[in-house]
Parts: structure tokens; sequence; C-alpha cells
């Protein structure tokens, strides 16, 4: 499921594979990245971080090429000016504060005024009243924080974010991704990985999926599911009228199983977008009101099983 390259695409992946002794950790993958937000999901394993590692130029492939702007990452150094990156691991000096760390790293990548860039991008991520404490004092969350501001600093055009949300309470989850789609809609090119399916879907206009070293997916996250169509949804739904909304969506036929236990429905279906459709306004005809809905296994790895299984035997 490889998808052409072409020369305008910010970031370019073509057929590259990378293996280290006998183990591949990439085969023939290819893809181009446009303006926005594209979400990266891989199990451990699945060959995510090494993709992410490519593009930031930390190692190179042994096949195919990877190119960020028109250049090589891992040998041509100016790209960076260009390239912001917040890695998986911690990597900040705990002796630094949060400013002298951004101030730092803008001064790396050359901008002009690496102290007014560092106020700029603590802003960005909320960590003004935190700038002169040193690191070692952050929590998790703050310490990621830390590392988007680094990555911003420079005013990137491309951002790498492997697993930008690791560590933040809901609230800083909430205001990073709307931070991120943001920046994707400046005009970024933001590749964003995450492990929670229904986290990058809020970031991520686009969805790549790898599975054992290839692509076996790309495009909305309602698309990806749609490849599952032969596979049974089970949907939750929190509800005091439970057992009459499970009666009714069964003779009806828009499910297909129902299990009920005090004021929550599970249902089982195959027409998840009947179901989407159908529930609301059976909820106002029979005027009863459903509290929440929400998927089962839907997470990230029913997703790779999936798809994985999707994929047997598909040419490459």
């Amino acid at each position: 499921m490889s998808t052409p390259t072409t020369s305008s695409s910010p970031v370019e992946f073509s057929h590259v594979s990378k293996w280290y002794g006998d183990t591949v950790a990439l085969s023939d993958v290819s893809f181009a990245l446009r303006p926005g937000v594209t979400g990266l999901l891989g199990h451990n394993g699945a060959g995510k971080s090494t993709s992410l590692s490519l593009l930031a130029g930390y190692t190179g492939p042994s096949q195919g090429s990877v190119r960020v702007l028109g250049k090589d990452p891992r040998t041509d150094p100016s790209v960076h000016e260009q390239l912001g990156v917040v890695p998986d691991g911690d990597g900040l000096w705990p002796f630094l504060t949060a400013r002298q760390t951004v101030e730092m790293l803008a001064s790396q990548r050359r901008v002009k005024d690496p102290a007014a860039a560092a106020v700029t991008a603590l802003e960005r991520v909320g960590l003004t009243g935190s700038a002169d404490r040193k690191v070692n004092g952050f929590s998790k969350g703050m310490r990621q924080r830390v590392k988007l501001a680094q990555a911003l600093a420079h005013d990137p055009q491309v951002l790498i974010l492997d697993e930008p949300l690791n560590g933040l309470d809901p609230a800083q989850r909430r205001a990073d991704v709307e931070l991120i789609r943001r920046l994707g809609g400046e005009g970024r090119t933001v590749l964003v990985s995450s492990h929670v399916l229904t986290e990058v879907e809020r970031m991520a206009d686009r969805l790549l999926v790898v599975v054992n070293g290839r692509l076996v997916a790309e495009g909305t996250g309602a698309g990806i599911r749609d490849l599952m169509t032969d596979r049974p949804r089970s949907i939750r739904i929190r509800t005091p009228a439970a057992r009459e909304l499970g009666g009714r969506l069964l003779a009806e036929g828009v499910v297909h199983g129902v299990e009920i236990e005090e004021d929550v429905l599970v249902v089982q279906t195959l027409q998840a977008l009947a179901l989407a459709g159908r529930l609301p306004r059976l909820a106002r005809e029979l005027d009863v009101l459903v509290h929440r809905v929400e998927p089962q296994g839907e997470d990230l790895e029913s997703v790779f099983s999936a798809l994985t299984s999707s994929a047997r035997g598909v040419g490459r």
C-alpha cells in the first residue's frame, strides 16, 4: 500500500527499508507528507520509531531514500534549521532551567535572537510561569512541554513529535492537542506518533499505520476503521433506558447482540455507521437520555490485528 512520493512534498519516504543484522525494521515503505498533521500509529517493534529516527537523521536507510524539504536529513545538517524534533526519550539537562534549555537549542539552530525565541516557545506550550525553574524539578508532563518548546523555538517548517502527550494530565492533553492542530493549520508539516488511536485522531486529519515494518493502511481514522467492516464492533452505551434501547435496536436489526447491566448497554454490530445515525434519533423518539457512547475493542492493538489480517497476501 505504498503511496508515490512527489518532489513537492515536504517529507518523502521512497521505497525505504531498514535492517539491523538479521532484523528487518522497515520493508519497502513509501509515503509523502503534505502540510498539516499526520498521525503515525504502530505497536512496539512495528517500525514506528525507526521511521521517526530516519526522518530525524539519527540513522540512514539500508535501501531507498528519505527526504525532508528535499534534503537528506542524515547527510545534510542544514535541514535541521527547518526541522523540529520531540523525541520519545527525555534527553534534557536536569541542571538547566527550561529557559536555558530552549535558548541553548535555539542558538544551536542559528536563531538570531535565542532569548526572544525561547520566550515565545515557552509561552506557546504554557510554561512561562515555570521558565526559570530547573528541569530536574519538573513533572514528566512539564518535561514533555520543554521538549516541545525546544522543537518550536526556531520556527521549523517540519515537526516530528514522538508520543508528545505522554505524561500530560487531561487538561494539558486538550491544550496540546489544540496546539498541535494549530501548528498544522499554520502550514507546517507535522508527523505525530501515538499508541492511542482516539488521541491521534483528535490531532491528525490523516493516519499512517505501520505493522511489522510495513505500511498497511493510510487515510482518515474513519477510513481505516472501514477496512475492518468484517469485524463486529462492540459499543458501550450508558443510559438509564438500557433495556428499552437495546430491545429496539435489536428489533430493528441495527445490532445483532446486546448485553445489559443496570444503566449500561453493550451492543455488537456490523453497522457502526447506521448505529451512529439511528441511536440519537431513537433516543429522541423514546424521550430517554444517553449519557455516553464509546467503542470497545477499538484500541490500537485491535486495529493492528485487523489490519494485519486484511494485509496478508496483499502485494506491496
